[in-house]
């Protein structure tokens, strides 16, 4: 019975303080996914338009609060995507793994999370009635979607593959998480060829929901906890 007690040498299993990264990612799932709905059901059933599409600039003149709506969530869901960049990173290093996958995933998180407010702001000013309709309109409707799309994309793949790679060759998280963060991240990086050939914007929303549903996986089954180590082990 004496060996199932702890001995005097052994340290207590320490928890890493912060806010939790399952609840931080559903955050950021529920305000991205309604900054693409929500918009869509106020312009009755018309979606955020490409710059692509034939004549776009008539649905910031004719749906000005679904735009101010759709720039209001973008902007909402930047922040708790960099709470969880700041999070996982600083999780990671607790956990014991300095390795420069952890800095590369803080860089890439907090990029995409300034680059994602930034096209937020490009989409409010679209909801100005100075600029709906003005040649102003495309050029900044371009700006937002340069930012939004492959500028946030890009970046937002170096955070799923730092974490996917430090995570899963220590085996904080199962292997497929590992290879599914992976394959998304390889997709975002990709997509930065949208800048030359605009059928890649497939990219795009793989990238972007697919990122969210791996962050919440990661947010659930990264380990908060680091394991007990005797004292003998650590000198």
């Amino acid at each position: 019975m004496n060996d199932l007690k702890p001995t005097s040498d052994q340290r207590p299993v320490a928890r890493h303080r912060g806010p939790s990264l399952l609840i931080v990612a559903i955050v950021y799932a529920i305000l991205t996914s309604a900054g693409v709905v929500a918009p869509m059901v106020i312009a009755g059933g018309q979606h955020f338009p490409s710059p692509f599409a034939s004549n776009p600039s008539h649905w910031f003149v004719e749906h000005p609060y679904a735009a101010l709506l759709s720039a209001f969530l973008c902007f909402g869901s930047a922040i708790p995507l960099g709470i969880y960049t700041a999070t996982v990173s600083s999780r990671l290093r607790f956990l014991g793994m300095p390795v420069a996958g952890i800095d590369i995933a803080l860089f890439g998180g907090a990029a995409a999370s300034i680059i994602l407010a930034t096209s937020a702001c490009a989409q409010w000013v679209l909801a100005q009635p100075v600029v709906a309709g003005g040649s102003a309109l495309p050029i900044l409707h371009l700006f937002s979607f340069a930012t939004g799309g492959p500028g946030f994309a890009v970046p937002f793949g170096l955070l799923l593959a730092g974490v996917s790679v430090v995570g899963g060759v220590q085996r904080l998280i199962p292997r497929w998480l590992m290879a599914a963060g992976l394959a998304i991240a390889v997709i975002a990086e990709l997509s930065v060829f949208t800048f030359v050939w605009t059928p890649m914007v497939i990219s795009l929303p793989i990238a972007r929901f697919g990122g969210l549903l791996w962050m919440i996986g990661a947010g659930a089954l990264l380990p908060q906890a680091r394991a007990a180590r005797s004292r003998s082990e650590e000198s």
